[in-house]
């Protein structure tokens, strides 16, 4: 029955299952209609759908420089990311908390960012 079923959009894991209306991935957890499968972009695809802008409107793209525009603080750091910041190669996915930027910001790591406090360089 389950290969009746179209694999996750995002992983291509074949072992979704449906929950109510919704199709479910067991494996990164995505939750998608049935009518949606087919327009993700999939696991080759960046998975945002709409235009990803920074702070003062300019369109973002995968693999741009932004730069921080207001101090950031960050857990369990005492200084924080301080505004002028050069963050450089962005990945952009879908939002998580709102939160639509993966980059490597030097001196604290892999993190997200909110397009709403960086602009394109």
């Amino acid at each position: 029955m389950d290969s009746t079923l179209p694999p996750c959009p995002h992983c291509s894991c074949e072992y979704t299952y449906e929950l109510g209306a919704l199709l479910v991935c067991p494996e990164c957890a995505h939750e998608w209609s049935p009518g949606d499968g087919a327009s993700d972009d999939g696991p080759a695809g960046s998975g945002v759908d709409a235009e990803v802008r920074d702070a003062v409107g300019n369109v973002l793209a995968d693999g741009d420089t932004v730069t921080v525009v207001k101090t950031l603080k960050v857990k369990g750091n005492a200084t924080g990311i301080k505004a002028g910041t050069k963050v450089r190669n962005i990945r952009l996915v879908e939002p998580v908390n709102g939160h639509d930027i993966d980059c490597k910001v030097d001196g604290f790591g892999p993190m997200q960012l909110k397009s709403s406090v960086v602009k394109k360089a």
